[in-house]
């Protein structure tokens, strides 16, 4: 059994549509960030970083003690080795899919996780800073990483060929955001998109997740939203 310590998040997520993807057996564990819980390493599974997801497995494939692993790309490696699926046949696959992992690993997300902030947070945080230089930057550099990956896109059916963990990290992160020049400047993405969404195991993920309840208000459509409610007495890294 894997327990993976949960929160509203593209790179929980990411770790979820992993585990079911390779069947492998799985709690969630609510984290409640504006509780400060990731912050107390006993509430987190043992992970010292103070982020989700984090997962510890309490049958790793050596049989010794539980596994605690942290960071969510790392987190997907170590299940793809575990289940011995999705992380490529030979050398040549396997670092076409550690690229384009560490790929969104270094721009999708963090990029993608500044621009959400600058538009969703700062506004709310510091109301009378202008916020449009670093909203610009992050826009323009977020929309240069879809354009990456829309002529990436453009010659495989998937990001490493086959479909990989690099897709599962990618996928949470396009359907959350959006560049400001929409969906229909990137067919590419948009089919590859299309065609992550419409997998069992992708769906049962995002079913799964959203009946947890993780503490957290619930928009008129039932999904839990990311907190606002303390996020200036914690400090919130996801």
């Amino acid at each position: 059994m894997i327990d993976l310590y949960f929160a509203t998040s593209p790179n929980v997520f990411k770790v979820v549509i992993a585990l079911e993807e390779m069947a492998l057996a799985y709690r969630l564990v609510a984290v409640d960030l504006s509780q400060g819980q990731h912050l107390d390493k006993n509430r987190l599974g043992g992970g010292a970083t103070g982020k989700v997801p984090v997962i510890v497995d309490h049958d790793p494939a050596d049989g010794g003690s539980p596994v605690t692993v942290v960071e969510s790309g790392a987190i997907l490696q170590y299940l793809g080795e575990k289940a011995g699926r999705f992380v490529g046949g030979d050398v040549r696959a396997r670092t076409d899919v550690m690229q384009w992992l560490f790929w969104q690993m270094g721009g999708i997300g963090p990029i993608g996780g500044q621009l959400w902030h600058f538009r969703m947070f700062a506004p709310r945080i510091a109301s009378d800073t202008d916020h449009g230089y670093a909203l610009n930057r992050y826009d323009h550099m977020f929309a240069r990483l879809w354009e990456t990956m829309d002529r990436r896109l453009a010659e495989r059916e998937f990001l490493a060929g086959d479909y990989s963990i690099a897709d599962m990290a990618c996928f949470p992160w396009i359907i959350y955001l959006e560049p400001q020049t929409g969906m229909e400047a990137y067919p590419n993405i948009r089919r590859w998109r299309e065609a992550i969404a419409g997998r069992d195991a992708v769906r049962a993920a995002y079913s799964k997740s959203l009946e947890l309840d993780t503490g957290y208000e619930r928009n008129e459509k039932g999904v839990s939203v990311f907190p606002w409610e303390g996020l200036l007495e914690h400090v919130i890294t996801v």
